[in-house]
C-alpha cells in the first residue's frame, strides 16, 4: 500500500506517520489490512530525522500547488489513501487573505483534481476543524455542537476548511474518491515552536511554562474550548480512513471528539502538574485579535457518530498535560508533581 501525507513534516503529519510505521498495514474503508510499502510526506519542509531515515518514507519537497500544477501524476497514481492535513492555520489566513485562498481552498481543490484525473478512486482523509462553527449576534451558535448543526463558520480559516468539506462530500458523490472529512478539535499540547494559529497559545501557555519560559494566555479564565489530545487526533483521523462505508455513514464532515474545559482550568491543570512556578509564568495581557476569533468558536460538542465509531475525548487536561511531559522529556525543565 501507497499512502501520501499533505504536510507530512509537519507535526501532525509526522505524528501520523510514525502511528503508521509502528502498525506497519492499514485497513482502508473496511477492506483487509495490507502491509504499508511507502509513505510519501509532501511538504515544504523536509521530514525529521528519524522518519528520514526510514526506507518506508518518500519526500515530496516544495510548494503544494506547484507540485500539484506539474504534468507528472506518478505520485498520485499510486497513492491508495491520501491523508491531506497541509494548510495555512487560522491567524495566518486572517492577518493575509490570499494565503488562506491559495493554501486552503486553491491547494484542496487541486488536489481533488487531481485524484479525479489520475482515476483511481484513493481514499482520501481532509483534515477541517471546529472552526467551521462561529456564533455571531445574528446567528448565535446552539449550546451544544452536535452532528448535525449547520457550520456557520466566522473566519476566513473556517470558511475555507466548510469548503473543502463540501468539495471533498462532492467529489466522493461523483465516485472520484472515496472521501472522509473530519473536523480536528483544537490540538494541545502541540510540543516544539509556537505557529501561527489564533489557538496556538492552548499549547504555548502549557509548552512554554514546562520550559520555563513565559507565555501568553491572552483571553479570560472563562473562555470555553474543545480540545483533543495529539494522540487521540491521530486516532480519529486512523479510523476515518479505516472505517467502512456503512460506518461511517453520510458524506457530511464527522465531528471528532473533544474534552469540553476552560483556560481557567487548563491553567488550574498545569498548577497540579507543575505548580506555582509554571502558572506564575502565564502572561495574562488580553490580546483583542485573538479574542475576536477565538470567542467565536464552540465549546461543547457531542460525538455520538464519532461515539459510533469508537473514538472517545480524553480523560481530563490534567492526563493530556502528563502525557505531554511524558513524551517530551527534553522539553521539561520544572519540577513535574508525582
Amino acid at each position: 500500500m501507497q499512502i501520501v501525507i499533505t504536510g507530512g513534516a509537519g507535526f501532525l503529519g509526522a505524528r501520523l506517520a510514525r502511528t503508521l510505521l509502528r502498525q506497519g498495514e492499514l485497513s482502508l474503508a473496511g477492506a483487509p489490512a495490507r502491509a504499508i510499502s511507502r509513505i510519501t510526506l509532501v511538504d515544504r519542509a523536509a521530514p525529521p530525522a528519524d522518519l528520514a531515515a526510514d526506507p518506508r518514507i518518500g519526500t515530496a519537497l516544495g510548494d503544494l500547488n506547484e507540485q500539484l500544477a506539474s504534468p507528472d501524476a506518478s505520485l498520485w497514481t499510486g497513492a491508495d489513501a491520501i491523508f491531506h492535513l497541509a494548510a495555512a492555520v487560522s491567524g495566518e489566513c486572517e492577518a493575509d487573505f490570499d494565503l488562506g485562498m491559495r493554501s486552503n481552498f486553491a491547494a484542496t481543490h487541486a488536489l481533488l483534481e487531481k485524484a479525479r484525473a489520475v482515476g483511481t478512486r484513493p481514499l482520501l482523509v481532509f483534515a477541517s476543524s471546529l472552526a467551521v462553527f462561529g456564533d455571531s449576534p445574528e446567528q448565535p451558535l446552539p449550546p451544544v455542537i452536535e452532528d448535525h448543526t449547520l457550520p456557520t463558520p466566522q473566519t476566513s480559516y473556517g470558511i475555507q476548511k466548510f469548503i473543502g468539506e463540501q468539495l471533498v462530500a462532492d467529489y466522493t458523490r461523483k465516485g472520484f474518491i472515496r472521501g472522509r472529512s473530519v473536523r480536528l478539535m483544537t490540538v494541545s499540547v502541540r510540543p516544539g515552536k509556537p505557529n501561527g494559529a489564533a489557538s496556538g497559545f492552548f499549547s504555548g501557555m502549557i509548552r512554554e511554562p514546562l520550559a520555563g519560559i513565559r507565555a501568553a494566555c491572552p483571553v479570560p479564565d472563562g473562555t470555553p474550548v474543545a480540545i483533543a489530545s495529539p494522540a487521540r487526533t491521530v486516532e480519529g483521523i486512523l479510523r476515518a480512513a479505516e472505517a467502512s462505508d456503512g460506518e461511517w455513514g453520510p458524506r457530511t464532515a464527522l465531528n471528532l471528539p473533544s474534552l469540553s474545559t476552560t483556560v481557567g482550568d487548563m491553567a488550574a491543570a498545569l498548577e497540579r502538574v507543575a505548580g506555582k512556578a509554571a502558572t506564575a509564568l502565564l502572561d495574562r495581557t488580553p490580546d483583542p485579535a485573538i479574542q475576536r476569533i477565538v470567542k467565536t468558536w464552540p465549546g461543547r460538542i457531542e460525538t455520538v457518530r464519532a461515539g459510533k465509531l469508537g473514538l472517545t475525548a480524553d480523560a481530563s487536561f490534567e492526563a493530556v498535560i502528563r502525557d505531554y511531559v511524558r513524551e517530551n522529556p527534553d522539553a521539561v525543565k520544572l519540577v513535574i508533581a508525582a
